[in-house]
């Protein structure tokens, strides 16, 4: 269950750093959902894909040593 929630919480962090990212490169202004509630510089952005995708990646290693 505890990989699971850390799986989760690791993909939408993920989903909402690569969102911000692509839309400052792609597009006018962040996508996503984090800048509409604060300012967001795109370091930081850079730095919530990271720990996304590492989260992601505890997850599922702790899905394989516990199987």
């Amino acid at each position: 269950m505890k990989n699971e929630i850390i799986l989760t919480i690791g993909w939408i962090a993920a989903i909402q750093g690569g969102l911000a990212i692509a839309g400052e490169h792609l597009g006018d202004g962040p996508w996503g959902l984090l800048h509409l509630f604060w300012d967001v510089p795109m370091t930081v952005n850079a730095v919530i894909l990271a720990a996304g995708l590492a989260f992601v990646l505890i997850g599922e290693l702790g899905k394989r040593i516990r199987n």
